[in-house]
């Protein structure tokens, strides 16, 4: 499998101005905001958003100035919503590393969202990306509907499959889904191709979800929460849901009284990872991931062979491999 420096070959050069772009489009005249954005930008991660966006772009021929946009804004939304969901889930981690909320506290943290937000609003409308600006709008409603779904759910832990692929979808899928849209519109594409590429976003993203679903019934969990981190949470993923489903009342409503009122205790978190491991729940779930790995990647044929989409599919390939 390749690794992230070898599928961001086609777009090296990019992904290093990037950097500057996206620093500069949250500077701001306010000392305490920049010290904040500097901490953000030392701990970003692979970038992998950014990536689509710009593979996408390439996969069309030469990256605009709207593709700099469409990342930077994807970029800025995307951490403006997990600032915040740190402070909604009194996070003091992400992936290890100590998070907004708790270093500068929750009110800070709430303005820094905010700030985000809008920064990622005006960088679109100073621009006149307009249709960037309804793609990625769109993605972030409908991440906060699926945040409001699973938590309506999880209140009866009723969720069934369906909803459960429903809610991943608007949680996860949308914003991957965006970043492919944008790099589409960004190289001027047809209407057609903007929707081709954002179903293969949205297939990934699925991909990405249930792989995520799956690292939590893991012994060993690398993603930097610990394993059981979901079913202390109260959140029903495809591994439980699946395991549920194929055993009788008497063992769904022990194992839901688990997830329910003892979800703090580690020896019955680890009763529930055994029982998921158990009943088949992670073969299910990675047959699932793998089958919307193999939609996506049938969006990807029709597409003529470049460097850019092999990378596209070597991504594809590591975002359901990976190991964190």
């Amino acid at each position: 499998m390749a690794n992230i420096e070898q599928i961001r070959e086609p777009i090296r050069e990019e992904m290093k101005r990037f950097h500057s772009h996206f620093a500069s489009s949250m500077k701001s005249q306010i000392p305490l905001l920049n010290l904040i954005t500097q901490y953000i930008l030392r701990r970003k991660g692979k970038q992998m958003r950014p990536m689509f966006v710009f593979l996408t772009a390439r996969l069309y021929g030469e990256i605009t100035p709207s593709a700099y946009t469409a990342a930077s804004l994807i970029e800025l939304l995307h951490t403006a919503t997990l600032v915040h969901d740190d402070v909604v889930d009194h996070s003091y981690e992400r992936r290890g590393i100590f998070s907004i909320n708790a270093l500068w506290k929750t009110k800070i943290a709430v303005l820094l969202g905010d700030y985000l937000l809008a920064k990622g609003l005006l960088l679109s409308m100073n621009s006149g990306e307009y249709e960037l600006l309804e793609i990625v709008s769109e993605a972030v409603k409908e991440m906060s509907e699926g945040e409001l779904l699973q938590i309506q759910k999880s209140r009866k832990l009723n969720i069934s499959e369906e909803e459960y692929f429903e809610i991943i979808r608007k949680k996860t899928a949308t914003l991957i889904a965006a970043c492919t849209a944008c790099g589409a519109k960004a190289a001027g594409r047809s209407q057609e191709e903007i929707s081709r590429m954002k179903s293969f976003g949205e297939k990934v993203g699925i991909a990405f979800q249930i792989k995520d679903d799956i690292f939590d019934y893991q012994r060993n969990s690398l993603t930097g929460k610990p394993a059981g981190n979901d079913i202390q949470e109260k959140k029903l993923t495809l591994p439980l849901i699946y395991a549920l489903r194929h055993v009788n009342s008497r063992i769904r409503r022990k194992i839901l009284g688990i997830v329910k009122n003892h979800r703090d205790n580690r020896k019955k978190v680890q009763e529930v990872i055994s029982f998921v491991r158990e009943n088949g729940g992670i073969e299910y779930a990675e047959a699932q991931m793998n089958a919307y790995r193999k939609l996506a990647l049938e969006l990807l044929e029709p597409i003529p062979p470049s460097p850019a989409r092999d990378s596209l599919i070597q991504l594809v390939e590591y975002t359901i491999s990976r190991e964190k």
